[in-house]
């Protein structure tokens, strides 16, 4: 599989990570939403960022969760 396959793939699928920057440092503080990622077949994430925000610390992602499954 090539970069532009995945790429491509990505762009028709449904993500499946949601990516997350804490706010602060504080116990309490926020997360931000910064992006989507998807799971690639050879088991690494294709990320796409949303804004334009500066990412000068590390962030979080976490496996999406479906919808449907929170209502049973």
């Amino acid at each position: 599989m090539t970069f532009q396959n995945t790429n491509q793939q990505a762009n028709t699928s449904k993500p499946t990570h949601s990516l997350w920057m804490k706010a602060d440092s504080s116990k309490k503080s926020s997360y931000e939403s910064i992006g989507v990622a998807w799971e690639r077949e050879d088991g690494g994430l294709y990320i796409k960022l949303h804004g334009v925000q500066l990412i000068s610390k590390g962030f979080y992602a976490f496996p999406k969760v479906d919808s449907t499954e929170d209502q049973e």
